[in-house]
């Protein structure tokens, strides 16, 4: 029964976007149809992620017509999980965008009438990406929420966002045209779109075909993930936009590029040897990410570069292969979205109460407001790998499932893990010290090398504005913050279901029966 409902994943939030989009400038009837929408995908990704982890993976084909016929919708653990953790960021994200646009009436960057069925359009992306069943549907469901996340990151039209989403839409349109010709070419090698047939058609093909389709696909998906060397253009185009957006973007698009890659390597191409490359790419990722953020001053650049470097993490966990590293991999990608999106949010906090997100002008956050600084305070940790967090959790995880092989690679990819963890502990550190220990009289007149040294935003016009926070703000944050904590409480369950999510990935004919009968059990 659960598992017939698998289409109103998607159909909820995009009927939502077309009624929110006709009510035009009724804000609050707009706020409602939105909450009410992720309200009920996220009551349904719960119930699903039940259901799938009993049941085995869901398949529907859409109006009756079989694969490879007909669109189909799979969700098995990888997806339910994946769809339950977006449809809880993109609920707290939306909420905390209602409180600023309750105290930013009248200011540039509150979310105009225009962002409601943005908002649902880019969730639908999302939430039809981790379900497509075929090729050509993930391409759509990449589109839309591109698309989507154009209008978002130009929201207000300021000349620093717009500078922002040129940059943003070439990378997306090369990415998707890259993307859109591998699937050309996966087409005419195998005759269909559709992954479970792939899979088993893909293996008949020489291995120099199957590696030339595999790395097509790859490059696409790894714009999409902001992978090294494909990374650059991250950095400059999330911190412009409205906190809210920010959030999304940094929690959420990167990682339906991981999934994708994820779905690439277990399902698609899993004879082709990309293993040592994958790992070279995650270690450069790694490092390079970090060094990045290190020599940011602005916390939200700072925060997107420390993104960029934890994507190796996963792209590390996915080289490994087998069934404890990709345990490790979903946890990871589970605790990531949620901090990287709690950690954006309170950046966004932490501007308002401090005027900057500039730790050469910010100080006396902890005295000014010591909720906001316990809320980023509880990410940093997190993000810095602390123990007990699921930070820690997750990059121990991995570190145990790359030591099960005798590999000098791994231990170099291990030891590049525990010092990107290191120096992002140092990099947050470093915040905590100046912008929310340091007293707002200590600010004025304050110089040293260090600061001198770190580079600002482009677009820090260097002026200290404090704005007001809201009790919705505020409680949005909280809110993401404890699932978090909760990601920690509920380690031992968590892990047990990301090794059952592995297990199945492990054998991409468990996906293949499931599409074409039989299902898995």
């Amino acid at each position: 029964m659960i598992a017939s409902l698998l289409p109103l994943v998607v159909a909820i939030p995009l009927l939502g976007a077309a009624v929110t989009l006709a009510l035009g400038r009724r804000t609050r009837l707009q706020v409602i149809v939105s909450t009410l929408s992720l309200v009920l995908v996220t009551v349904l990704s719960l119930a699903l992620m039940f259901d799938v982890d009993t049941n085995g993976t869901a398949v529907v084909h859409i109006g009756g017509w079989d694969a490879p016929w007909g669109i189909v919708l799979v969700a098995d653990r990888l997806s339910a999980i994946m769809l339950l953790i977006s449809s809880l960021m993109l609920l707290g994200v939306l909420i905390f965008s209602i409180g600023q646009g309750i105290v930013d009436q009248n200011d540039e960057e509150t979310p105009v009438s225009i962002f409601h069925p943005t908002y649902l359009v880019l969730a639908a992306g999302v939430f039809d990406a981790f379900v497509a069943g075929d090729l050509f549907n993930l391409y759509v469901a990449f589109e839309m929420l591109l698309s989507a996340s154009y209008v978002l990151l130009t929201l207000g039209g300021t000349g620093a966002r717009i500078r922002a989403g040129v940059t943003y839409i070439v990378v997306s349109l090369v990415s998707s045209i890259i993307f859109l010709a591998a699937i050309a070419l996966i087409y005419g090698a195998t005759g269909t779109v559709t992954i479970a047939l792939i899979s088993e058609r893909i293996r008949d093909l020489p291995m120099d075909i199957q590696m030339i389709l595999c790395v097509a696909l790859l490059m696409a998906f790894c714009i999409k993930a902001a992978v090294f060397p494909l990374s650059f253009w991250l950095p400059d185009s999330y911190p412009t936009a409205p906190a809210p957006v920010t959030a999304v973007f940094a929690g959420l698009l990167t990682k339906v590029g991981v999934y994708a890659i994820i779905r690439t390597d277990n399902v698609l191409f899993v004879d082709v040897p990309l293993r040592v490359p994958l790992m070279i790419v995650a270690f450069f990722t790694l490092l390079i990410g970090i060094l990045g953020a290190l020599a940011q001053a602005d916390i939200k650049r700072l925060l997107s570069f420390t993104l960029v470097s934890h994507i190796g993490y996963m792209i590390f966990g996915i080289a490994i292969g087998g069934v404890h590293a990709l345990s490790a991999t979903i946890y990871y990608i589970v605790h990531h979205i949620a901090v990287q999106t709690t950690l954006f949010l309170a950046a966004g906090l932490v501007e308002r109460v401090g005027g900057s997100t500039s730790i050469s002008r910010l100080g006396g956050v902890l005295k000014a407001s010591p909720m906001v600084a316990v809320l980023f305070f509880i990410g940093a940790m997190n993000l810095g790998g602390i123990p007990p967090f699921s930070g820690f959790l997750g990059k121990l995880a991995l570190f145990q499932a790359g030591l099960e092989q005798a590999d000098w690679l791994i231990y170099v990819l291990v030891a590049a893990g525990a010092a990107t963890s290191l120096l992002t502990l140092y990099a947050l550190v470093r915040v905590w010290n100046m912008g929310f220990w340091r007293s707002r009289n200590e600010v004025r007149g304050y110089s040293s090398p260090l600061l001198a040294s770190l580079s600002e935003s482009p677009d820090d016009s260097g002026s200290v504005m404090t704005k007001s926070i809201s009790k919705l703000m505020l409680g949005a944050t909280t809110g993401l913050v404890a699932v978090t904590v909760a990601l920690t409480l509920l380690a031992g369950p968590l892990f047990g279901y990301t090794d059952r999510a592995a297990d199945n990935l492990s054998d991409p004919g468990n996906y293949v029966s499931a599409v074409f009968g039989g299902g898995e059990r």
